[in-house]
């Protein structure tokens, strides 16, 4: 497949994707076709560092009526509007319906606690402002949180302070950030979420599927041939350092997206080393920079981390590999989103830039912050 990059530049072809099992519509020539549609309004930033309206600033009241502390690092407190509950009525399934109508009417419980991390006290610092110490610290954060809803048996569980003793064994544990109005984020102070469930998520355990399905067929990991693969090629690498490698993945459906991958195969945060956790606090602030420079502006995304279920068989433990996905929605410039929306909703997600190309951008913009909000 050498040059294929090049010789896909200029003619639509589907590409697949190992990790979901599913394909993409590349069309590289659309990224010529005049745009008169919808106009993002770009990010004209004027934070504060505190903003005394705002539920997550230190010292402030939140919406449900809690004080928060003041804050010097990370904060984490369970959301006040949690989509998930630890208590509730249980739910049994009708008996006596025909085979077709219980097949085809299901549903299920689901219980769980979601968490709100504040990532730093000041209220116009995003993770693209933040020096490495304070990336560290969430990193630090999202382990502690997941080490503490391990079953007690796991060698890697520890009982995090000032946390909830989880009620149920929970399946899956979710990490995640929206950032920007344009993601639905609710509130411009720098946050994440985690949300933890008694099931497994639709999107992880695809995943699962398809890494365990590799390993026996290949006897080897999925992701650690794609890390391989990638280093390789050289064609869709955005930024590596010595454990950590962000890549265009070959199958991108976002203009902008990166994968994020661990080169050491690791299944979950707690087996990271030091080490391994500094080269992904630099690798995330080199991201998020970039992506602020490439549209000189504050740019949105959802960025979630996937790793191994909290109550992992063997088997999906074997076949894990911690990764981290962005998802920004940017497609032209600054107030020029791409929607999934006609033919992506109903046959396949399709994209106009190629990876290679959008890599090429990507690699070529500073890792240091040249655009910076006005604060």
């Amino acid at each position: 497949m050498a040059d294929a990059g090049k010789i896909l530049d200029d003619i639509s072809h589907r590409r697949f994707n190992p990790l979901r099992n599913s394909w993409v519509l590349v069309s590289p020539h659309r990224t010529k076709r005049p745009w008169q549609g919808q106009h993002e309004a770009p990010s004209k930033s004027t934070l504060p560092e505190y903003d005394a309206g705002c539920y997550l600033c230190p010292g402030n009241a939140r919406a449900a009526g809690d004080s928060n502390p003041k804050y010097q690092s990370t904060f984490v407190f369970v959301n006040d509007y949690s989509a998930v509950k630890e208590e509730q009525q249980d739910y049994t399934a009708e008996v006596g319906g025909d085979e077709k109508s219980s097949f085809l009417l299901q549903a299920e419980a689901v219980k769980g606690i979601c968490f709100v991390i504040c990532f730093n006290p000041k209220h116009n610092l995003t993770l693209a402002d933040l020096p490495s110490p304070s990336i560290i610290s969430i990193i630090q954060t999202w382990t502690t949180i997941y080490r503490s809803h391990l079953p007690p048996t796991n060698p890697h569980y520890l009982p995090a302070p000032n946390t909830p003793t989880p009620t149920s064994q929970y399946s899956y544990m979710q990490i995640f950030e929206n950032k920007g109005v344009a993601m639905g984020c609710s509130n411009p102070h720098p946050h994440g979420q985690i949300w933890t469930t008694t099931t497994l998520p639709e999107e992880p355990s695809l995943e699962l599927l398809s890494m365990s399905t590799y390993r026996k067929k290949h006897n080897s990991c999925l992701l650690c041939d794609y890390v391989s693969t990638e280093t390789e090629k050289r064609e869709r690498i955005v930024f590596e350092n010595a454990l950590w490698l962000a890549v265009v993945p070959w199958w991108a459906i976002w203009p902008f997206e990166i994968l994020l991958l661990s080169k050491p195969c690791k299944a979950c945060l707690p087996q990271l080393g030091e080490s391994e956790v500094s080269g992904l606090a630099e690798a995330i602030s080199q991201i998020t920079k970039r992506y602020d420079n490439l549209f000189e502006t504050s740019f949105p995304y959802s960025m979630g981390i996937h790793q191994a279920p909290l109550d992992a068989t063997e088997e999906q433990k074997l076949a894990s590999h911690l990764h981290l996905h962005f998802y920004p929605p940017l497609l032209r410039s600054a107030t020029v989103r791409k929607f999934l929306v006609g033919y992506e909703m109903l046959a396949e997600p399709q994209r106009d830039i190629t990876p290679e190309q959008a890599a090429v951008r990507l690699r070529a913009l500073s890792g240091v912050r040249c655009y910076r909000q006005a604060l």
